[in-house]
């Protein structure tokens, strides 16, 4: 090397080289800084991650149910909402059934997280917040149903992005409003307990709004917005079906429970109704199968000449329901304390828990859903709502076509579910306790915060409290009602784990928000006597003489 190169001066850095690496170092520092205060959540999601890449090698191509013959065949049309084919489609069209299962995989990521930034605008504490979203990035019935062809994670994606487009700002606008309707309003072109949602997104408007008139257009608005996908899906169903609306299976969903409950032997009907009064032995299938069954008198029964079927069945669940409500309601009641048992259990005539667990092979169902010899999945086509299997169409290979199980992996997550991987019972209580009472506390005057000096923060408990408890009382009144709502909706039709699901965004979110309440409203206590305590003052504790 020359002495005029050894001695030549280091090249000059471009001035936007450093500019980009000073920025680059600056997000790092961001992103570190980030993790640092969010680690419990970030840790979180990274568990569900990895159950999720577990679960998506462990059944391939995705799993399939009784039900999912509906969505990808057209069977059984118009005892459903189908509303589900239209993401279904658009993914097939680029994937198969096992990109189905990721992309819904990623929903369920999507929500924890959408649940966790929703929390934490609410001033949730970082912990709580975190907690909160454990249930739906850890219970193994919430993978299991991600895994599947099924619309109910996409139901739940719904729910939670409806909340959180009215919970965003801490008064949504017309804008927002009117995307909350629409969103909640297609929940239910999926699965139809989900128009029940219009009741408390109504009443959050309605509270929320500033003045009379502001109240009434929100919640017109809202109304309007949640009625549009229904009426265009119900247009949709009479030109192809010809019944404008959702589904026609209503009134034989209803009647399971109804005759699951009733005391046919003191119950008063006519003669051409009288047969549809189930035997104790056939009370004893349940509602689902009262619905179903072949062994159910529903299916057997013929009106009279001159009677409507569906009109004769209506007119038996109205004598019930008028005649025995302490009865429904009991029922009802008594299917609802499940969601908060220790343990996950079925009673006698609820649909089979095992059919949302994870077997050590693939799971088949009958002649619906069959595996061949050769592991190519053979589905049965019902094309009409009370007919049998028409003929038996195998899975195209474009779709996934053969069936594989990872038998180690399965293994692996049947263990996790079945030996805790579920959101507890008592867990979930506790969450409804705190959000009741964190609900409740709207009704309780929330004192106004003085503005502080300039350049001064009053950081006294009390007053910190008293600024974000009504924001947060606001958005845990909607996720209780919410979760009140669409889960006791479903209860009164009939019991299923299945229907369960939608607790595990509503709920936790509610409690997490109530006790960050509960515990405001101590501080704020707290801060208050300790006021009192400096000014000399000491609090009474015991009735003045007279």
């Amino acid at each position: 090397m020359s002495a005029a190169a050894a001695g030549a001066p280091a090249p000059r850095r471009d001035w936007r080289t450093a500019l980009r690496e000073q920025r680059q170092a600056a997000l790092r520092r961001d992103w570190q800084a980030t993790l640092r205060r969010h680690w419990l959540a970030t840790a979180l999601l990274l568990a569900g991650l990895i159950l999720r890449i577990l679960t998506q090698f462990a059944y391939r191509p995705a799993l399939l149910y009784i039900d999912s013959v509906k969505y990808l065949y057209n069977a059984w049309p118009g005892t459903d909402p189908v509303g589900y084919k239209v993401p279904l489609a658009v993914i097939l069209f680029f994937g198969d059934v096992s990109t189905v299962a990721a992309i819904q995989h990623l929903l369920g990521l999507a929500m924890a997280a959408t649940l966790y930034l929703l929390l934490i605008r609410r001033s949730c504490p970082r912990w709580l917040a975190a907690v909160a979203i454990a249930p739906v990035l850890l219970d193994a019935y919430q993978l299991q149903m991600e895994q599947t062809i099924m619309p109910d994670v996409w139901f739940e994606a719904l729910i939670v992005a409806g909340l959180a487009a009215l919970l965003w700002r801490p008064r949504p606008g017309l804008r927002l409003v009117m995307a909350a309707g629409l969103i909640l309003g297609s929940s239910a072109t999926l699965r139809q307990v989900g128009e029940i949602l219009v009741l408390p997104a109504g009443a959050y408007v309605v509270i929320v709004a500033a003045g009379w008139r502001l109240r009434a257009g929100h919640a017109a608005a809202l109304c309007g917005a949640f009625a549009l996908p229904i009426l265009v899906y119900s247009g949709i169903s009479l030109l192809q079906n010809g019944h404008f609306q959702l589904s026609h299976s209503g009134t034989s969903e209803l009647y399971g429970r109804m005759a699951a409950d009733a005391d046919c032997a003191t119950l008063k009907l006519p003669a051409y109704q009288r047969p549809l009064c189930p035997t104790p032995r056939q009370r004893a299938l349940g509602p689902d199968s009262l619905e179903h069954s072949a062994a159910s008198p529903l299916k057997d029964y013929a009106a009279p000449a001159g009677l409507e079927r569906t009109k004769v069945i209506s007119g038996f669940n109205h004598a019930v329901l008028l005649q025995q409500p302490l009865r429904i309601i009991g029922g009802i009641s008594r299917d609802a304390a499940k969601l908060f048992a220790l343990t996950r259990f079925t009673s006698p005539g609820d649909t089979p828990i095992t059919r949302w667990q994870f077997q050590n092979g693939y799971p088949t169902y009958g002649a619906t859903i069959r595996v061949s010899s050769q592991h190519v999945l053979l589905i049965g086509i019902q094309l009409t709502a009370n007919g049998g299997i028409s003929h038996v169409r195998p899975m195209a290979a474009s779709m996934g076509g053969k069936a594989a199980v990872a038998a180690p992996l399965a293994a692996l997550l049947r263990s996790y579910q079945l030996d805790g991987g579920f959101t507890p019972g008592p867990l979930l209580a506790l969450a409804a306790i705190a959000g009741l009472i964190g609900s409740a506390s709207l009704a309780i005057p929330w004192r106004r915060r003085r503005a502080a000096p300039a350049g001064h923060q009053d950081t006294r408990p009390g007053k910190q409290a008293s600024a974000v408890g009504r924001p947060a009382a606001l958005a845990c009144f909607l996720f209780f009602t919410a979760a009140v709502a669409v889960l006791l909706a479903s209860d009164i039709f009939e019991f299923s784990w299945r229907y369960q699901l939608p607790a595990l965004i509503t709920l936790p979110p509610a409690g997490a928000l109530g006790i960050s309440i509960i515990a405001g409203r101590l501080r704020r206590r707290g801060g208050s006597n300790q006021a009192d305590a400096d000014r000399g003052q000491v609090p009474e504790l015991t009735a003045p003489s007279r």
